[in-house]
Order: C-alpha cells, then sequence, then structure tokens
C-alpha cells in the first residue's frame, strides 16, 4: 500500500483548523500542534462572540495585500460559498444578517465546536500544549523535524506554518509563526496592529469619553487623505474606537512609524451634502437668534459634543447665537463637520483584532507553498494579508488553511478549481 503523506501543522485557529480538516480530507496524514490547552480560542471572541464567518458582499478589494492577482485566484478557488459549503458539510447551520454571515445560532462555540467534532472524525492527531519552537527541513529525506517546547521531536512530510499573529494576545506572545518563516529564510514585512482604537493627546478626549454617534472618519497622512470611512464613532478617554476608526487603523499605523504625520477628521454629519446644510443652517440661525449657544445646539448632537465644540469655536454657552454672529455660527457649524483629533499612536497589539504585516506575500505561490523550501506551506494571519472588519479576515483564514490543506495532502489548486466549477454556479440557485 502507498504510505500516506504527513502533515505536520502549527498553530490550531481557524486557518489551522480548516487545513488540517481539508488535508485529512485529501488523504493526509495529519498531527495539529496548538500551544494553548485547547483549540481555537481566538475564534470565540471573534465578532463579539458571534463569529462572523464570511460576507457574501465579497471583493478582493476589502483587503490589503501586495499582489491582488494572486489573491484573487486563491478566492476563486475558495470563495465565501466554498466556505458555507465546507462548514454545512460538517453540520452547521449558517445565516445571513444583511450579507454578514453567522452560525444560525449567533454563537460562536458553534463554529469551533463543529471544527472540534471534525478534528475528532478526521483522526487528527491533536497536540495541545505542544508549542513548536524549532523547525528544520531534511534535504536528504525532503522531511521536517519539529521541536516541541519540552525537547520532544516530531517528524513530517509537509510542514503547514498558520500560528497566527500576537493581535488579540499578551505582550510577546504570537511570534512563533514568523520566527519559524524567518529561519526558513522567508522575509516578514513589519507588523503593525490592524483593527484598533486610535490614541491622540488631546484635551477633549476625556471630556468626549462615552459618547457614540455616526459619523464620518477622513484619514490625514502628512496632509494628504489617506482613507475614509462612515459607521459608529466611539470616544474613549484616551483616543477614537469603532468600525469605521477600525477601517483605517492599519494606515495610521505604518504611518506613524514612518514618523508621518497623522489626524483622523471627524464628520458628525456624514448624511448631509454641504450645500445643503449650509443653507438649513442659515434658516436655523434666523430662526433661533435669541437662543444661547448651548440651546442652539440642543438635538444637533450629543450635548457633550456640543460644548467642545462651542468651546473650540472661541464661543461662550451663554451667549446668544445673535451675540455670536452668523459667521462665527456657521465657523462652528462647519467644525463639527470637519473636527480635527491629532493621532498620536494606535492601541496596542494585545487590544487589535488583526495584526497587519507578516510572512512576504511575493514569496509564496499560488499553492500557498513556499518559493523557498519545497513542501512548506504558510497560512492565515502570519501572512501578509489582512481585510477590513464584516467577516474578510475569518475568510482569508478559511481560504487559505483550505488551499495549504489540501496541497500540502498532494493536490493541486488547478485540480481544486476544476473540481469547483460546477459549485460556482450554485449562488444563483440558492438566491
Amino acid at each position: 500500500m502507498e504510505s500516506r503523506t504527513k502533515v505536520g501543522v502549527i498553530g490550531a485557529g481557524a486557518a489551522g483548523m480548516a487545513a488540517a480538516v481539508t488535508a485529512a480530507k485529501y488523504g493526509a496524514e495529519v498531527t495539529l500542534f496548538e500551544k494553548n490547552d485547547r483549540v481555537g480560542k481566538k475564534i470565540l471572541a471573534t465578532g463579539n462572540g458571534r463569529c462572523n464567518m464570511g460576507n457574501l458582499e465579497f471583493s478582493e478589494e476589502k483587503y490589503y495585500c501586495q499582489d491582488r492577482e494572486k489573491l484573487h485566484s486563491l478566492f476563486q478557488v475558495f470563495s465565501v460559498w466554498d466556505t458555507m459549503s465546507f462548514f454545512e458539510s460538517m453540520g452547521l447551520m449558517i445565516k445571513s444578517k444583511e450579507g454578514y454571515l453567522y452560525p444560525y445560532s449567533e454563537q460562536a462555540s458553534a463554529v469551533l465546536d463543529v471544527l472540534r467534532m471534525e478534528l475528532d472524525r478526521k483522526k487528527i492527531h491533536v497536540i495541545t500544549e505542544g508549542e513548536i519552537k524549532k523547525a528544520a527541513y531534511n534535504a536528504d529525506r525532503m522531511t521536517f523535524t519539529l521541536k516541541d517546547i519540552k525537547g520532544k521531536e516530531y517528524e513530517c512530510d509537509k510542514l503547514i506554518v498558520a500560528c497566527g499573529s500576537p493581535a488579540s494576545l499578551k505582550k510577546g506572545e504570537g511570534m512563533t509563526g514568523y520566527a519559524l518563516a524567518e529561519k526558513f529564510g522567508h522575509r516578514v514585512k513589519e507588523i503593525v496592529p490592524g483593527l484598533v482604537s486610535l490614541k491622540s493627546h488631546e484635551d477633549f478626549t476625556k471630556a468626549l469619553s462615552g459618547v457614540r454617534v455616526k459619523a464620518g472618519v477622513r484619514l490625514v497622512v502628512a496632509g494628504e487623505t489617506a482613507g475614509r470611512d462612515v459607521g459608529e464613532v466611539q470616544f474613549t478617554d484616551y483616543g477614537i474606537s469603532g468600525i469605521p476608526v477600525f477601517q483605517l487603523s492599519r494606515t495610521a499605523a505604518y504611518a506613524l512609524k514612518e514618523g508621518k504625520s497623522v489626524e483622523a477628521v471627524v464628520d458628525f454629519f456624514p448624511d448631509q451634502d454641504e450645500k445643503t446644510f449650509t443653507y438649513m443652517g442659515r434658516l436655523r440661525y434666523e430662526a433661533q437668534q435669541d437662543k444661547s449657544m448651548e440651546d442652539y445646539l440642543t438635538g444637533m448632537l450629543h450635548k457633550k459634543i456640543n460644548m467642545v465644540l462651542i468651546k473650540m469655536a472661541g464661543l461662550k454657552p451663554a451667549m446668544t447665537a445673535r451675540e455670536a454672529g452668523w459667521e462665527k455660527v456657521k465657523a462652528l457649524m462647519e467644525l463639527g463637520r470637519n473636527f480635527g483629533i491629532a493621532v498620536s499612536d494606535v492601541n496596542s497589539m494585545d487590544n487589535a483584532q488583526v495584526c497587519a504585516g507578516g510572512v512576504d506575500f511575493s514569496q509564496l505561490n499560488t499553492e500557498l507553498e513556499s518559493e523557498l523550501v519545497k513542501g512548506l506551506y504558510f497560512a492565515g494571519e502570519v501572512v501578509d494579508v489582512d481585510g477590513i472588519c464584516g467577516g474578510y479576515n475569518l475568510q482569508w483564514a478559511w481560504t487559505s488553511g483550505y488551499i495549504a490543506g489540501r496541497n500540502a495532502a498532494g493536490s493541486s489548486t488547478r485540480q481544486i478549481a476544476l473540481g469547483q466549477e460546477k459549485y460556482k454556479e450554485l449562488p444563483e440557485d440558492k438566491s
């Protein structure tokens, strides 16, 4: 009998488990190594405990990656629809909420449970508390030797590194994958927190702490607009948070690393065009001139925001709108559309949802195999690919895990693509 390919997978997160399950499905003998006492701990925290597994409004434009053409080819192999099929085949019910995919129960534990059951069903050897500290390629035997933190050695024919990143972990943790990659000769792009809050030394941050408001956020780097987004912004005692801020934080982090000035410009009236906003503001002024500035702004924005705007505009809460005059009132209103917040830093890595940077994507082929070491694969967040909020990072985990797992077991992406042509027609049938 032909011996089965022995595949070692380092890291039992989303990508690692997807890789292990897939490699086993395609005939490999799989050993999955996890440094923690149980698998998939990060999955439980995703989507605020509901696990946003993917997004039907999929686009490669939602990702930061140096080679979008290669990224596109990978998602052609394993798409969001394939993710649904992958989990439904394991018995998980899935639902869409405005395109965002969740387990039907909206419990992240359900996603982890079906993956754990599949690990068991596929007879995958799971070694917990087995952090791999060293890995070497044996050119003469074309195998890999792994050594864990206790000094125990293992050997495998193919190796998948899916260790994840330091995001949401204690300081100093989560660096194993990068260290292993560098030992094998791979470049690792500098890592920074991604999907994280922004810090500021502005005096008004504490005054606005706790305020939540729908707003537009424009990121300005060295005087130039570097990105923008709209959604709920949350003010904290150290700066600003919320989805729009998260979406821009990666760009801010790298800019700050390069010593560039960074400013977040908040528009508290994102739904109003400039011409209408000015016209309605003038009508309001004509009708409300006898009110104090504090009363004049009542009902427009949160009271804390109103008071900060009044102070920044050089006005006093008790003075009437007439005393201030139309030009100063107009300037105050415009300040509400261009509320600048100097960004001093991004929040720490242990508060980040993902990590930007990682193993150089150009050194991996379209099967996620190393261009430097045959039989070595990388998957998940350890690679320099990261997406915005909305299920895109888990989609990358499933896609990269599946591709690395199947190819490590011996199947090429060309075979995968051919085998899934028929399935690509299913979305229309489902609608």
